[in-house]
């Protein structure tokens, strides 16, 4: 489909094309701007409504600052569409999140214009701080850095870490609050509630407003001189320092809030920023999905869409000719409600993703014993152990990726005190369109190297269930890791009686001659598909579900090195320090000798990609397991033809 800019955007190639409008054309390419995002997600994908809200933000940015020499820093980077288009990447912009095609983040091997990668969130000031006080070190004077900072990102500890040091650091950057009260569910907590708070005081912003004026007219000549000056308006100062604003306490000069989507008042707003010196912060508060109305209206539907029909707004779905099995994540979803059912000790913990893993739904209907606590790992995970000393047993639902924030929390307030929390490691392995900074490629690794840990995958949704309802059991006294994949199943009746599965063992799906297939977690199935093709081929695989990474069963694999000297390991995570790492491990430390290809993540970042384009490019798919058997198996498949010919 032909996807055409409007009149002016068809003609901004660069920030310097844009410098070019009047401010009277400002409004018109704003409207195109937020009509191309429209467009083209609606037919390609991606992330839709934060973009849309950062419309008038993005042209006034790159109206007034001289990008790429200033240095503008977006957080979260799924509001940077705007950007992209504007820098030199809108004919190229419908392969934004595709294979091979742009990256739906800000990413600095892209584009000059890329200041910093951000495919998480709240690491923008820290990094904008950095720029700025690299740019005084060296004397560029005229340089400016901005952090642009919404979407719930100022709730993580970071962003307060970062306020904290640039208060101090004497440095010369801007800090953008987008204030649009979400993330991708509604943002949560008192920094929300103080927000809403100093939006709505008129009478805090008429007081600061009319300080600030005075400050920049305070006359200095015979009879009033510069240290006078200084004295008026550090007293004049705390008239709205602590007491009346967070962000003056830090000795941040705060600045709005201001109506984020008029860009006039952005345009003269920044222009007066430009120079004042010093770490300052402008408020402003915008809709997220602005422009769009079923996106302002339902904003965490709209945060993703998929593909949609723009005029309708009716959702693409896929059509399958048979019941489809359900997603990991509402699997966990539904069945934690059920556990907590019967089991009073239970309580479930979640970083601004209830939506995202399905912890929604306990968040209903026990709203006292499931709780979102905002962009906060670390939190989320110290908290759940503070909980577990008093005798509960909490589910922390963190995306893999996200948890390694949070690996310290784990490491000394869980493993090392043994706390029984489960961590609900959703989006484990390759994730898709996302990319790299969202792939759960290493929780295997990192968390095998700690003592105290249970690490545990599911093949499929009636495992995960099991392992759920195993987890909950007083007599486990140590963390369990219960990691899984973004996405659907395998299973259409998934519903199954709960199990209790005995920490450590593993299960034998079949025997087999030669050689053995050892699978962790949801790759099991791609196994399977491998070895119903190899059988047509005479080649007759055994096959183990390992269930678990830590610990080993170690029965189950002296039975399988005793009896098989071809093996192959399969799982979705990092190869380097993983589950066949163990497995190989485990030979070296009882002496066997097999052959072991090791199937997983390889020791390269994995861009961005339709699963099964990543699968089969890392080569842990289907095809992927059945070439690497043929290729162990292929001196004994060439001895069987000599002897049948």
């Amino acid at each position: 489909m032909n996807i055409t800019p409007g009149p002016l955007l068809k003609t901004i190639d660069s920030p310097s094309d844009l410098k070019k409008l009047s401010r009277e054309q400002l409004p018109q390419i704003c409207d195109e701007l937020r009509q191309y995002i429209i467009d083209i997600v609606s037919v390609h994908g991606g992330h839709f409504a934060a973009s849309l809200g950062v419309v008038e933000l993005s042209v006034a940015l790159h109206y007034m600052y001289n990008t790429p020499y200033d240095q503008l820093v977006w957080d979260v980077g799924h509001q940077a569409y705007g950007h992209k288009i504007l820098t030199g990447r809108r004919d190229t912009f419908y392969t934004n999140r595709k294979y091979k095609g742009l990256s739906g983040f800000p990413k600095r091997s892209e584009s000059e214009y890329d200041t910093f990668g951000v495919g998480h969130s709240s690491t923008s000031i820290s990094a904008a701080l950095g720029m700025a006080m690299a740019a005084k070190y060296k004397g560029e004077t005229d340089r400016k850095s901005v952090a642009i900072i919404g979407d719930g990102a100022m709730t993580a500890g970071m962003a307060f870490e970062a306020m904290n040091h640039a208060g101090v650091a004497d440095s010369d950057m801007l800090i953008i609050l987008n204030d649009n009260c979400m993330s991708i569910d509604p943002n949560v907590g008192a920094l929300k509630e103080y927000l809403t708070d100093i939006t709505l005081s008129p009478t805090y912003n008429k007081l600061k407003n009319d300080v600030w004026k005075a400050l920049g007219k305070l006359p200095v000549g015979k009879h009033f001189t510069r240290g006078m000056a200084a004295k008026i308006a550090e007293s004049m100062k705390g008239m709205v320092s602590s007491s009346a604003n967070l962000f003056e306490a830090l000795n941040l000069r705060y600045f709005g809030p201001i109506d984020g989507h008029n860009i006039t008042k952005l345009v003269d707003t920044l222009k007066d920023l430009r120079q004042i010196p010093g770490p300052k912060i402008l408020h402003i508060v915008t809709v997220k999905g602005k422009g769009y109305s079923l996106a302002e209206k339902d904003q965490t539907k709209w945060h993703a869409p998929g593909l949609f029909d723009k005029i309708t707004g009716e959702i693409v779905k896929k059509t399958y000719d048979a019941p489809q099995p359900p997603k990991y994540q509402d699997v966990f979803g539904h069945s934690i409600i059920e556990l907590a059912e019967l089991n009073d000790k239970i309580m479930a913990v979640t970083p601004a993703m209830p939506s995202g893993c399905s912890l929604k739904y306990m968040m209903e209907k026990m709203p006292h014993r499931a709780f979102d606590v905002g962009i906060a790992e670390q939190h989320a995970v110290t908290v759940s152990a503070g909980m577990a000393t008093q005798g509960l047993r909490v589910f922390c639902n963190i995306y893999s990726s996200f948890m390694q924030r949070a690996f310290d929390q784990v490491v000394h307030d869980v493993a090392i005190q043994k706390l029984p929390v489960v961590l609900c490691l959703d989006r484990a392995g390759l994730v898709g369109e996302d990319g790299p900074t969202h792939h759960g490629a290493y929780d295997i690794a990192y968390f095998r190297c700690i003592p105290n840990m249970v690490i545990s995958s599911p093949m499929n949704e009636s495992e995960l269930r099991n392992l759920m309802y195993t987890a909950q059991f007083d007599e486990n006294t140590l963390p369990i890791v219960i990691r899984y994949p973004r996405g659907e199943g395998v299973m259409t009746d998934w519903k199954t009686p709960f199990q209790k599965i005995e920490i450590g063992k593993g299960r034998k799906i079949k025997d087999g001659d030669d050689v053995a297939i050892l699978s962790f977690g949801h790759p099991g199935n791609f196994a399977t598909a491998a070895i119903r093709t190899l059988r047509t081929e005479g080649i007759n695989p055994a096959h183990y579900d390992m269930r678990f990474a830590k610990p080993l069963d170690e029965t189950l694999l002296h039975e399988i090195f005793t009896k098989y000297g071809r093996i192959v390991t399969v799982e979705d995570g990092t190869i380097v320090g993983g589950f066949g790492s163990a497995v190989v491990e485990f030979m070296n430390e009882n002496g066997y000798n097999s052959q072991v290809k090791m199937l997983g993540i390889p020791d390269r970042l994995v861009e961005h990609g339709t699963l099964k384009e990543l699968h089969r490019e890392c080569g842990y798919d289907s095809q992927g397991i059945a070439d690497t058997v043929r290729e162990l198996m292929k001196d004994k498949v060439s001895l069987k033809t000599l002897i049948a010919g």
